[in-house]
């Protein structure tokens, strides 16, 4: 028998918890399979899909430093990733972490895009170590990349037995691609995933094979079973991360209870409510963007009425320029960007007064007690009509 079953009787390789969910977590997992179809097949603008991406790596990489104790925010991990931050020297080795795993994320991001879908083993959980902790500080007896042969330990919680933890990283990553987490339902399978990557980032923490980056470790594998299985955006890819860190103190508290309680399904249950409502929220941002972009055509096809003129060209700049959410006083209208000071800058009052006029005549703008904004909310009567909810029974 060996050391690892006797202090650690939970590692038990078997993933038969995720059958004890609630049936609400269930229809969660159901909700996060049709929203990410969603957000898989709709379009974006070019600059906006990028920029959509960016934003959840640098989330995603803030996030999994983080939680492990660096303090460099979401907008220098941003300048770290556009090149334009550099950390003082005292935090250099934040930045070197940063660096490494934005790295990490890329490299993993690219070779699934490319079509390779690397393979678990224990080399590559090895390789990810030595990843995130190259050139970073850690302890002296720390090897990036080699399984430790000695104990450790964090507060309230001892890692596998020494001498247990090559064998134990072998069997995970072997369970992690075995038939357990395989099925020809589709529906089936995208949960299966799910659950595949949660375990593989608990079951690390458990094993705590490495002197130093284990956490580290455990968000790139977690990442990568999400990327490569085909049914999950890369965007989506990154949320567990960043809900791992949102919601630190909870994380601790359900990595530690599925220790005490030899279960797994509350932690399973944790994850999955934190990734759809990071999903949700994603979802929200694309909708934010359609509403844009239709917004945009509707005053182009509105303004279309019009004989072409600097006059028209100049109330469409007027009116996409305004906020639907805030009243803008007249006299600071031509203040909203430089291409409307210039427009302005030769016009007397009555002009603006005339283009107000127009624009509010087609329904494009709305004045109220504190002056103008633009009436985007109009284009919501473009939506499909939705009873308003009610709560009780329906009859």
């Amino acid at each position: 028998m060996r050391s690892y079953s006797r202090s650690h009787p939970w590692i038990t390789f078997e993933a038969t918890d995720i059958n004890s969910i609630h049936p609400r977590i269930w229809m969660l997992l159901g909700e996060a399979r049709s929203k990410s179809e969603h957000l898989a097949g709709t379009p974006l603008q070019p600059e906006v899909a990028e920029k959509f991406y960016r934003v959840a790596l640098v989330k995603g990489a803030q996030a999994t430093t983080a939680i492990e104790g660096n303090t460099l925010t979401e907008e220098q991990v941003a300048g770290i990733l556009s090149g334009t931050y550099r950390a003082p020297p005292s935090r250099a080795y934040q930045e070197r972490e940063v660096k490494n795993v934005l790295e990490a994320l890329t490299t993993i991001a690219q070779q699934v895009m490319e079509g390779g879908f690397p393979t678990i083993t224990s080399q590559l959980i090895c390789d990810y170590n030595r990843q995130v902790l190259e050139g970073t500080r850690y302890e002296p007896h720390v090897v990036p990349g080699r399984i430790r042969d000695y104990s450790v330990g964090v507060p309230a919680y001892r890692g596998a037995p020494p001498e247990d933890c090559q064998y134990l990283v072998d069997r995970l990553a072997d369970w992690l691609e075995s038939d357990t987490f395989q099925s020809e339902d589709a529906e089936i399978r995208f949960a299966l995933a799910i659950a595949c990557a949660v375990y593989a980032h608990l079951y690390i923490a458990w094993l705590h094979p490495f002197g130093d980056g284990n956490g580290r470790t455990a968000r790139l594998l977690e990442f990568l079973i999400l990327a490569r299985c085909g049914m999950i955006p890369l965007p989506v890819a990154h949320l567990l991360s960043n809900h791992y860190n949102l919601t630190r103190d909870e994380y601790y508290r359900q990595l530690a209870a599925a220790g005490t309680t030899q279960r797994t399904d509350q932690f399973l249950s944790y994850a999955i409510q934190g990734l759809v409502d990071g999903i949700r929220i994603q979802i929200e941002q694309v909708l934010q963007q359609h509403f844009r972009v239709t917004w945009l055509n509707f005053v182009h096809e509105t303004m279309r009425q019009f004989p072409s003129s600097p006059a028209r060209d100049r109330q469409r700049s007027l009116v996409l320029a305004m906020s639907s959410d805030v009243e803008i006083p007249k006299g600071s209208l031509p203040e909203l960007t430089p291409k409307l000071a210039r427009l302005y800058a030769r016009k007397g009052p009555r002009t603006l007064s005339r283009d107000l006029n127009r624009l509010q005549s087609v329904q494009l703008v709305a004045r109220g007690p504190r002056g103008w904004r633009s009436n985007a909310g109009i284009i919501r009567a473009f939506l499909p009509p939705v009873a308003e909810s009610v709560t009780g029974p329906a009859f």
